[in-house]
């Protein structure tokens, strides 16, 4: 089985967390509460610098994810 590139996550301990886990390398949760990420991989100092200039694309689409997950929710 494929994983999806983007999953929600939900956590009772954190009421007002809006976490996307994003499953492809980079692996990462993100709160979307507060733009907050964990990311599971090291990275050696070439992937860190290359991620600085990568990180904003992947908020965004972790967002645009979101936002359309939403979207079918309410659609339903």
């Amino acid at each position: 089985m494929e994983l999806p590139k983007f999953i929600l996550g939900d956590n009772t301990d954190y009421p007002d967390a809006i976490f996307v886990i994003h499953t492809e390398f980079p692996r990462f949760i993100i709160n979307l509460e507060n733009d907050e990420v964990e990311w599971f991989e090291e990275f050696d100092q070439h992937d860190q610098k290359e991620l600085e200039t990568e990180a904003e694309n992947y908020i965004r689409e972790a967002t645009e994810f979101y936002d359309r997950e939403v979207a079918r929710y309410d659609e339903d």
